[in-house]
């Protein structure tokens, strides 16, 4: 039975992002940037750039992890250090709602990272929430959901 239920968890989620804008020339110019935003990220994270994520992470923003969540602070130090290096960020699906002055922006990737000196690779629903102050978006929120797959247990 809760296989059964997954199952169909997954099956509303791969169907939801069939129908998820994926060709930019669908975007608005808004959605468009934060768009070009989050794929920036994906690559500073990679390339370890702190000074680019702090000007780009709210000062007051949130980040869900499988093993926890923290601050802004915490998430520079940990990808600044290595204790987290998000390699490669293989980006499958992408939608994008702007609702006033926040954008949210959810990414279906299989994340290649190493944490703690251990190659790993995890398929994810990401929730990134952007919030545009003074004309520049900042990201507000990061979150990361593991899905299963066939072959995940």
């Amino acid at each position: 039975m809760k296989t059964t239920i997954i199952g169909i968890i997954l099956f509303v989620f791969s169907v939801q992002g069939l129908f998820a804008q994926t060709v930019t020339e669908n975007f608005s110019d808004a959605e468009k940037e934060i768009i070009r935003l989050s794929k920036d990220k994906w690559q500073w994270m990679a390339d370890k750039d702190v000074d680019k994520l702090s000007a780009l992470f709210h000062e007051k923003a949130e980040f869900v992890h499988m093993g926890g969540n923290w601050n802004t602070e915490r998430e520079l130090q940990i990808i600044k250090s290595g204790g987290i290096w998000y390699k490669k960020a293989d980006v499958h699906n992408v939608s994008v709602n702007i609702i006033d002055n926040t954008a949210i922006l959810l990414n279906r990737i299989d994340l290649l990272a190493v944490v703690g000196g251990n190659e790993v690779t995890n398929p994810f629903i990401v929730t990134e929430v952007y919030i545009q102050q003074n004309g520049k978006w900042k990201l507000g929120s990061l979150s990361f959901t593991r899905v299963m797959t066939r072959g995940n247990n």
